[in-house]
């Protein structure tokens, strides 16, 4: 029962720390507009997907998760 414990409150954890980002997301000017998102427009619809954002997000998660795990 302690695993099923731990495994909920690292859940929550994690769902607050994303509910804390998304929160201050929209304040730095930089994300979501690198060289390389993709955007499309034509006639009534637009396309857009953040590759370069997503790329960087995995890799600063990657090597914090990366950094915080060999402890």
């Amino acid at each position: 029962m302690s695993d099923l414990g731990r495994a909920l409150v690292v859940l929550g954890l994690v769902l607050a720390a994303t509910g804390v980002v998304l929160t201050f997301a929209g304040r730095v000017p930089w994300l979501g507009r690198l060289p390389g998102d993709l955007q499309i427009q034509r006639g009534g619809w637009t396309f857009y997907f953040p590759l370069a954002t997503s790329v960087l997000l995995s890799v600063v998660l990657t090597l914090a998760l990366w950094v915080f795990g060999r402890r």
